[in-house]
């Protein structure tokens, strides 16, 4: 018994020391923090790029949190959420299927060539973090979102950048 607790509280503490944070970008006509809420609990798929399927593969843990980042939203594109890393790595159904938004017709089933993960809704942000805002702020001048050249959907950040932005989003004191 004592044992199992033991490992739990270093698991537990393990994960906090440890623990990767990520913007997650979505255009919001496509896949809104709105239709995550609803969901509870969603795949992240339509990720066509190398770079990011690496990192969901080898980078992205279970219990990982990230921003969602509304994207290409006029006045509305900033962060709007916190959502969960809830799977490992598998692979991107969509990439299989011609009728969805992303197929790929040279993606073997039997060395699948694209991945997503599983996210869980975890809050909105009382506010929106706008893009504006953040290119503002001498706080974020090192987050690869406001970085000139990069392109990505999904990126690592540091967790004090991950803090801003909670703090930011937060009404309450």
């Amino acid at each position: 018994m004592l044992l199992i607790i033991f490992y739990n509280y270093t698991v537990c503490c393990y994960n906090l020391l440890y623990m990767n944070y990520w913007l997650m970008k979505s255009e919001p006509e496509c896949y809104s923090i709105d239709d995550l809420k609803k969901d509870a609990v969603e795949h992240w798929d339509g990720t066509r790029n190398y770079q990011v399927r690496n990192m969901m593969r080898d980078d992205m843990a279970v219990g990982d949190l990230a921003l969602f980042y509304h994207s290409n939203a006029g006045k509305e594109t900033g962060c709007v959420g916190i959502m969960k890393v809830h799977s490992k790595a598998y692979p991107d159904p969509t990439q299989f299927d011609p009728k969805s938004d992303h197929p790929d017709p040279k993606s073997d089933p039997d060395n699948p060539r694209w991945l997503c993960v599983d996210m869980k809704y975890v809050e909105h942000l009382d506010r929106l973090v706008s893009l504006q805002e953040i290119k503002l702020d001498p706080k974020f001048d090192s987050m690869p979102l406001v970085q000139k050249g990069n392109r990505l959907s999904v990126f690592p950040i540091k967790k004090t950048h991950f803090d801003r932005v909670v703090k930011l989003g937060s009404t309450t004191v």
